[in-house]
Parts: C-alpha cells; structure tokens; sequence
C-alpha cells in the first residue's frame, strides 16, 4: 500500500490518519493508561526515558551531519561549532535548555551572516 495506490481525495487523509496518527497514539494513550502505574525509579521507565533521548540525540546529529534545506549550504564546521557552544552554555550558564538553544541558533546565525 503506497501514498499513490488510491486516486481519491480522501485517500491522503487516510494514508497519513493509519500511518502516522493511529501508531503514535496507540503508544501516547498506553503510556496515560499505565504513567501512575509505574515508578518513576523503575527499570521500565529508565528504559523508556534512555530510548527517548538515544532518538533525539539521533534526530538532532542526522541534522547536524545530514541536513536539508538552508542549512545544507553552511559549513559542518560552523554547524559543530554552533551546537559545541550551545552545549557550553547550557553547562555554564545554570542548565538551561534555552540559553543553550538560544546560544547555538545565535552562533549559526552570525556565521551564516558573517559569510
């Protein structure tokens, strides 16, 4: 079954309401189903929260070593740069994740103008 397999106007909704909503819900209600049945401190919800952040930590390098668009045409090294400083920040200035935020998009931006 393909995004093309149908000729109707409905089927994209369709496509995107069993692909893409119904799978992540399934999973979100589950996890509002059992959140005050498991301890925080149990190996379950460790587990859950290491995964979680392994799949951002992921999302976030594929963009700094693979990225698309307006950020294709910077430099690797200013994109490791920005992403260094924004992570300095965050340890030096009270572990704040938007200072961090904040700092990184500040340092790619005065290079993407500085070029």
């Amino acid at each position: 079954m393909t995004f093309q397999a149908i000729d109707s106007w409905w089927w994209p909704f369709l496509f995107i309401l069993i692909g893409g909503w119904l799978p992540t819900d399934a999973w979100r209600f589950l996890g509002v189903y059992l959140g005050d049945r498991i301890s925080e401190e149990s190996e379950l919800l460790v587990l859950v929260r290491a995964l979680a952040t392994a799949l951002v930590a992921a999302v976030i390098g594929n963009l700094i070593v693979f990225p698309s668009g307006a950020l294709a045409d910077t430099a690797l090294a200013l994109r490791l740069f920005a992403v260094a400083a924004g992570f300095v920040a965050y340890l030096t200035l009270g572990r704040k994740i938007l200072v961090g935020i904040f700092v990184a998009e500040a340092v790619l931006l005065g290079g993407i103008l500085a070029t």
